[in-house]
This record gives structure tokens, sequence and C-alpha cells, in this order.
């Protein structure tokens, strides 16, 4: 009777077959009822709340070595979603500035800055969205996974190992967080911030991100006036002086802008510093008033 259940093609042919025989006892007649259903096929997933030895681009298997975050590492993985929508109906992994891309960029923004207690541009942290290889995704594969990384400073983006999480690192007076600085200054052009203490000489301070509009970055570059009008109104903000024409003279502005890339991918996040360049600050501008910051 084996050899009929492994020729089994068809219902009719198998009644016949069964029709001539007795059953045994403790068998039932229905053959099919006790095997397992077959197990759906699996997509792999990766984790979040893991650290890596280094930086992916793309999500290959291959590369995927998962580490404990207590270990020496240059990448943490802070959240892994799924792409839903348009941007996961495509037949190859979204392209830089498509809609899935900036979908994920989107939910990694916010992802992120909810771990690391601020905006995660706030600090020396940078962001990267790592989707799955061309054969995952024509597998089924629509997971994005936003990877974080501690990098050396506002103007190096240089990337050093380190161990621990960077979960809650620009909550508080935690180290990674952008502060006070110094300029340097080569004419008219900003070469470098240096960070230094609050409480040491310094010109500069940041005061907050601005979220630029969704225009082009050929346009955002045309209308720089604009931004400085913008990040003048985060310094108001931040130390509680009146947003008004006078503001101008209390204090100048600089800022730091994504990428073309990243700005492509939806970063809008516009870094925003008071600078005063006719006095040293030996103290945070945070809340200090119009007697902090004077009309000079």
């Amino acid at each position: 009777m084996r050899r009929w259940l492994a020729a089994f093609a068809g219902g009719a042919a198998l009644t016949l077959a069964l029709a001539g025989c007795g059953t045994p006892a403790g068998v039932d007649r229905d053959l099919i009822d006790d095997w397992p259903a077959p197990v759906a096929a699996q997509q792999f997933v990766p984790e979040a709340g893991v650290c890596h030895h280094s930086s992916q681009q793309v999500g290959f298997l291959s590369g995927y070595n998962p580490m404990a975050c207590a270990e020496e590492h240059r990448v943490e993985t802070m959240h892994v979603g799924t792409l839903t929508g348009p941007g996961a109906e495509r037949s190859t992994p979204p392209k830089l500035g498509s809609v899935g891309m900036r979908a994920a960029q989107a939910a990694c923004d916010t992802e992120v800055t909810k771990a690391v207690g601020a905006d995660w541009r706030s600090g020396r942290l940078g962001l990267t969205v790592v989707l799955p290889s061309p054969q995952a995704w024509a597998g089924g594969a629509r997971w994005y996974r936003c990877d974080v990384t501690e990098i050396a400073s506002i103007d190096d983006t240089a990337v050093a190992p380190r161990t621990g999480s960077l979960r809650g690192a620009l909550a508080g007076a935690a180290p990674p967080a952008y502060r006070c600085f110094d300029p340097k200054l080569i004419k008219e052009e900003i070469d470098e911030m240096v960070p230094v203490s609050c409480t040491a000489k310094h010109h500069a301070e940041f005061v907050g991100v601005w979220k630029a509009p969704d225009i082009s970055y050929d346009e955002f570059n045309r209308t720089i006036k604009r931004t400085h009008r913008a990040c003048q109104t985060v310094i108001a903000k931040y130390a509680k002086v009146p947003d008004n024409a006078q503001l101008e003279f209390r204090a100048g502005t600089i800022y730091y802008q994504p990428y073309e890339d990243e700005w492509k991918n939806g970063n809008r996040g516009v870094q925003c510093f008071l600078w005063i360049s006719d006095r040293a600050l030996t103290r945070s501008m945070k809340n200090a008033g119009t007697k902090g910051l004077p009309v000079t």
C-alpha cells in the first residue's frame, strides 16, 4: 500500500486502491490528516539592538556578523523596520532619492532620535539606512536597518571603534552632544569648528536643528539668506531673546547643511550655531536672555 501513497496523484485513484483492502487496527482511512503542515519559508530579517565591526551600505547576508555592543565595534543597529506602500512594490531595492529610500530615511530619523534622546544631528552621530541586497529583495525581503555611528567631529565623519550602546547618547550632559566651539576662519570661511568647554573662551555655540523645506538642493544653496534667517529664529528660542530685527545685532549665524545625497534621501536637518565675532564668551547662551546676548 505504501507505493500507492508515493504514487498518489488524485483522490479517485486512492479511493479505488483502498476499496479492496481492509483497514488495520488503529489506522484510520484518512492517510494525510496526520501529516504536519509544511512550514512557510522564513525570510531573513536583521536584529535591532546589536552592533557590528564595520558598516554596510547593502545588507548582504554574507557580511552580517552582529555582536554585543559591550564589545568593541563601529556600528550600532538602532532600529529595523519594514517598508510598505509604493517603495516596497518595485522589483529592485529603492535607489537614492526614491520614494522608498525617503520613507526609510524618515522612519530612521524618527526612531534614532527617540533612541539617542535628541535629534541625532545635534551631536557627533552618523546615520546610515541599510537595505537588503538585490537578491534578498527579489526573494521578498522588505526590511531596512537604521545604523548609527559615532563620528570624530562635525568636520570629520571618520568612525572610530567604541564600546557601549549609543542609546541616550545625546541626553543631558552626554559627551557626543554639540555644545560650544571656537571657529577657525580662513578669510571669511569657516575652516574648522573646534569644540571647547562652554566655560572656556569661545565664539560659537550649537543652538539646534532647523528642518528646511522640501526643495531641491540647488534651490537651497541659492537661498542662503533664508537659512541664516531660520537659524536666527532657532537662536532666539534657544537664548530666550526677541526674534525681531535687532537679533542680527545680538549674534551672527553659522550653519552646516546635509550632503547632497542625504538631501535627496530626505534629510532636511540644518545644524544651527550662534556666532559672536567681537567678543569671547565664557558661558552657554542657553536661556541667557537679552543681558547675555545684548544688542551691540
